[in-house]
C-alpha cells in the first residue's frame, strides 16, 4: 500500500496540474469506487461537476482536494493499487478507470486534459466529506482521529516519543498506529528502525526517549529521501500523476533485503513475521534486549 512519500508525490502532481482548474464534467462509474460516498456514484459525479479545485492536501496516507467556496473536500483513497493520472483527454482510457474528470483549459495545455482515478483492485475510492479542524488544520472529518505525520509542521517528535514511552507496546506496532503517528507503513517503519538501530519488537516503555526521538527523526529522514526519488515502487501499480514510477526501492537498507549483508556490519538481513506482515532487520545492529 502506498505510504506517505508515495501519496505526497501524487499530491504534488495534483497541486501542479489540477489545482486552479474546474471539473467541467465528471463521470464516476461503479458503486464500489464510491462505496464510502453514501448517496452513490451518480450523486458524487453530479455534485463535483463545475467545482474549481482550490488545493491538494495530505495528512499521512490520506489525500484530498478542496474546492473554492465549499466546506467539504473530495477524499481520494488510493488503497492498494489506486492511481490518480492527469492525461490528455484523447489518451487511451485505462481498463480500470473508475472516475474521469474533464478539466477546464490552461494556457500551457496542448490538448484538453482529464484527471482519472484508476484502480485495478478497487480497494481505493472517492468520497465527499465535510471539513473540520484537527491537530491545528482543516481535514476531512473521517480522518480527524489520525495523528500528524512526520513531515507536517504540527509534528512534535518529543511529544510522540513521550507517548510511546508510556506504552508497553512494541515500537513497530506504534509506528504503524495512525493514531500515534500517521503515514508510516511497513516499508518505512523497517527502514527507520534499521537506521536507528532499534528492534521493532522492543516495548516503548523499555526504549529511552532519546532513542525514540532518533527513531522518529530517522523516519522523517528516510521519507524525505524517498520523496526526492519519487517514492518506492515494486510494480507498475504505484505511479505519479504522469504515470512514472519511483525508484527509492534501489536505496532500501532493510525492507525486502533478507539474505543480503547489512550495509553497516555485514550481517545478513533477516525477515520475521510481525502483525500478519513481515519485518526486515539486522540481528546484530538491532538487538532485542
Amino acid at each position: 500500500m502506498p505510504e506517505l512519500p508515495e501519496v505526497e508525490v501524487v499530491r504534488r502532481g495534483l497541486a501542479d496540474h489540477v489545482v486552479g482548474r474546474a471539473f467541467v464534467t465528471s463521470r464516476v462509474t461503479g458503486a464500489r469506487v464510491a462505496r464510502r460516498h453514501v448517496p452513490g456514484p451518480d450523486h458524487l459525479a453530479d455534485v463535483l461537476r463545475g467545482r474549481r479545485v482550490e488545493s491538494a492536501e495530505r495528512r499521512g496516507k490520506y489525500l484530498w482536494l478542496t474546492f473554492a467556496g465549499e466546506g467539504d473536500a473530495l477524499v481520494v483513497h488510493l488503497g492498494m493499487s489506486g492511481q490518480v493520472l492527469v492525461e490528455a483527454a484523447d489518451a487511451p482510457m485505462e481498463k480500470h478507470a473508475h472516475a474521469v474528470f474533464d478539466l477546464d483549459g490552461d494556457a500551457s495545455d496542448a490538448a484538453p486534459m482529464q484527471m482519472r482515478f484508476v484502480d485495478q483492485r478497487t480497494f481505493g475510492g472517492l468520497y465527499l466529506d465535510e471539513l473540520t479542524v484537527a491537530h491545528g488544520r482543516e481535514v476531512p472529518s473521517t480522518i480527524a482521529h489520525i495523528a500528524p505525520d512526520p513531515l507536517e509542521d504540527a509534528f512534535d517528535a518529543e511529544a510522540v516519543a513521550r507517548l510511546m514511552r508510556r506504552k508497553d507496546v512494541a515500537v513497530k506496532r506504534m509506528l504503524l498506529d495512525q493514531g500515534v503517528v500517521s503515514g508510516i507503513g511497513n516499508i518505512y517503519a523497517d527502514e527507520a528502525l534499521w537506521r536507528s538501530g532499534v528492534h521493532g519488537r522492543r516495548l516503548g516503555s523499555k526504549v529511552t526517549k532519546r532513542q525514540l526521538v532518533d527513531l522518529l527523526t530517522a523516519a522523517q529522514d528516510v521519507m524525505r529521501e524517498a520523496l526526492a526519488q519519487g517514492g518506492t515502487s515494486f510494480d507498475a501499480l504505484y505511479v505519479n500523476v504522469n504515470g512514472a514510477s519511483g525508484y527509492f526501492d534501489r536505496s532500501l537498507d532493510a525492507y525486502g533485503q533478507q539474505g543480503k549483508p547489512c550495509r553497516r556490519c555485514g550481517t545478513l538481513i533477516v525477515r520475521e513475521q510481525f502483525m500478519n506482515r513481515s519485518s526486515h532487520l539486522c540481528p546484530r545492529c538491532q538487538r532485542r534486549r
